[in-house]
Order: structure tokens, then sequence, then C-alpha cells
């Protein structure tokens, strides 16, 4: 499907979550996450959605600008698992020469640190797609320098959204609980 020759990004970070690894559900946040949270999450977040794929799959849409690139991520999920979400997308790119496809993996995953703690980590890969790769073609840009140039970008907008996403998901979970609670 994806092979490391078409690879761009492999980034990935984590952060600190204050909260018990029994109240997190990251499905149940990323599936839930209203549009002010995703946006408070990074400034370069401008909308996200729920909707499902024709086959019942959950999928999660969201719209941000990475590098001065809008793109619409149609994120369908792979793996569901309360702990452990995986998701695929086939986002659409906007740039200056016209719209094309990048395939995207965006990993969230939980491990317990102790009774009130886990580490969060998020982690996305992503991929030429073919078309992609005939778009750089096209234009004479050599795919290593595309490469070269779009991973800063990546990688830094993933470590700034990380511990905001650390901190959404803590509150979602500290919230859910006082719900419960109540």
């Amino acid at each position: 499907m994806h092979s490391l020759e078409n690879q761009i990004v492999d980034s990935s970070f984590s952060a600190i979550i204050n909260a018990p690894i029994e109240k997190i559900d990251i499905p149940t946040w990323c599936f839930n996450l209203p549009e002010k949270e995703y946006q408070g999450c990074s400034p370069a977040h401008i909308a996200a959605g729920f909707t499902t794929a024709d086959d019942g799959t959950r999928m999660s849409i969201n719209v941000e600008t990475i590098g001065g690139s809008l793109m619409v991520q149609h994120y369908h999920e792979t793996l569901g698992e309360k702990h452990h979400l995986i998701l695929d997308s086939d986002s659409d790119v906007f740039t200056p020469n016209g719209r094309v496809t990048i395939h995207v993996t965006w990993e969230l995953s939980v491990k317990k640190l102790d009774a009130n703690r886990c580490e969060f980590t998020n982690r996305v890969q992503s991929y030429a797609t073919d078309e992609m790769m005939a778009f750089l073609d096209r234009q004479g840009i050599p795919f290593e320098l595309f490469r070269t140039q779009r991973q800063p970008m990546s990688i830094a907008h993933n470590k700034g959204e990380t511990p905001l996403f650390a901190a959404s998901i803590e509150r979602a979970a500290l919230r859910n609980s006082a719900t419960k609670a109540a």
C-alpha cells in the first residue's frame, strides 16, 4: 500500500494526561470533539466534523492549514479501541498549483504511567499518493525536495498540537467521570 519510498513524514510526540487510564476513551473523544475544542488545539485547525463512510465506518473530517496549504482530511476509523485509535485519510491538499491528495495515517494512543497519569502519543504518517507523485513530476519538483520542505512544517504542527490534544482528552476524561459521579 504505502512504502517508505513515498513516505513524507513519520512524526510522533507524547504528552502527559493527568487522568486514570480507565477514564480515557480516545475514539469517544475524537468522534465527539466540538469544533471549538478542535480549533483550540492548534492555530492551524479550521473546522472539524463527524460522519460515517458508506460502509458505516466512523469518520472524522478535519480542515486545517499546514505549511500554507489548506487540507481537508477524511479520516476513516481503521482501529477503534478505547486506548488506541488509528485513522486513515486520502486527504485533499489545495496548493497554488491545484488540488492533490496525500495519504495520512493518524494514530492516537495512551499507556498507563501510574494510577492517575497516562502518556498520550500522537503519531502522524503521511505518504505521497500516485496522483501526488504525478503532480510533482508535472511541475518538475523532485520528491526528495518536496519531502525535505514539507517535513519541518508537518513535524512542527504535530509537536504543537500534541500537548493540546492531551489536555483536551484529559478534560473529556475528567468531565465524563464527574458526570458519572453526579
